[in-house]
C-alpha cells in the first residue's frame, strides 16, 4: 500500500532537509539552486552551454545549426547575456570578412559540467517525457 499523505493513519515521512551546500550565501538568492536557475534562465542557454562544452570554440553559424529552432534574435540575445554573466567568451578576430567565435570561460565550463546529470536524466527518460508531452498536447487540442 502506498504511503498516502492525506491519510492521517499513515506515518508521514520526515520533511526533506535542504542540502547544506545549497544554503543562501549571497543576498537576493534563496539558495544555490536559485542562483543557478537565474543564470541559465532562458530556453536556449542550457543548450548553448551544452554545445560549447562539446568542443568549442564555435562560430556563430555552427552554434545556430547546433541549437535547432532558435531564432537569430534569441541566439544573439542569449549569447550576449551569457557573455555578460561571464560564462561565454566572445573572440572577435577583427578580420574581413568578420570572424567571431564563442567558447566557455572556466566558470561556464564548470556550469556546463553541472548540467551533465540533467542531460543524462533526459536521455534515460526521453521516451517517458515524449509520452507526457504528447498527452499534454492532447489536452490542449481537446480544449479548443
Amino acid at each position: 500500500m502506498k504511503n498516502d499523505r492525506s491519510d492521517p493513519t499513515q506515518p508521514s515521512a520526515p520533511a526533506p532537509q535542504p542540502d547544506p551546500g545549497c544554503t543562501p550565501t549571497l543576498p537576493g538568492f534563496t539558495c544555490g539552486l536559485d542562483a543557478t536557475l537565474r543564470i541559465i534562465a532562458g530556453k536556449w542557454k542550457p543548450l548553448i552551454l551544452y554545445f560549447l562544452a562539446q568542443g568549442g570554440p564555435y562560430r556563430y553559424g555552427e552554434l545556430r545549426r547546433a541549437v535547432r529552432d532558435v531564432s537569430d534574435k534569441m541566439l544573439i540575445q542569449q549569447l550576449k547575456e551569457l557573455e555578460a554573466d561571464g560564462l561565454v567568451k566572445r573572440t572577435d578576430y577583427k578580420e574581413v570578412p568578420p570572424r567571431v567565435d564563442y567558447s566557455l570561460t572556466p566558470l561556464g565550463r564548470s556550469l556546463a559540467e553541472a548540467l551533465v546529470p540533467l542531460c543524462s536524466w533526459g536521455t534515460e527518460h526521453m521516451a517517458e517525457v515524449s509520452r507526457v508531452f504528447a498527452q499534454r498536447d492532447g489536452w490542449t487540442t481537446k480544449g479548443r
